[in-house]
């Protein structure tokens, strides 16, 4: 998805130089984003244009860092109504892609993990795509 905003729960030691929301949209494998420990955790993507109407999307965590008990969350411009849909990532390196049940159309996308496979609630996010219809 171009032209939107990124906010992000949390980031490691509040290091954004390092770790912050950025990295997981600037296609280098050395760099991620990673949450501070604690769960929930969450990536909110907000659209610059208007409303976007998504497919689907891929995801990359790191190892041992990755989101359970996920729910991407849609939410339109001209509504109260929140729109949700789980998904389910394994907790390896490798891209995931995740096809929506139906397509979803909103303005704010927000992929909330309940919890994390890292002891203490990290989550490590090297790329993360939205794709639109």
């Amino acid at each position: 998805m171009k032209n939107f905003k990124c906010r992000v729960s949390s980031v490691q030691n509040r290091a954004v130089k390092m770790f912050g929301s950025k990295y997981m949209f600037d296609n280098n494998e050395e760099t991620c984003w990673s949450s501070d420990q604690g769960c929930p955790q969450w990536v909110e993507l907000q659209s610059e244009n208007g409303e976007k109407r998504i497919s689907s999307f891929s995801i990359q965590f790191q190892g041992g860092f990755a989101g359970k008990d996920c729910v991407l969350e849609v939410k339109s411009s001209d509504s109260s109504d929140i729109i949700s849909e789980p998904f389910y990532p394994e907790d390896v390196n490798t891209l995931q892609h995740f096809t929506l049940k139906t397509p979803k159309k909103g303005e704010t996308f927000i992929f909330r993990f309940i919890s994390s496979t890292d002891f203490f609630g990290r989550v490590v996010i090297y790329k993360l795509d939205v794709n639109e219809d």
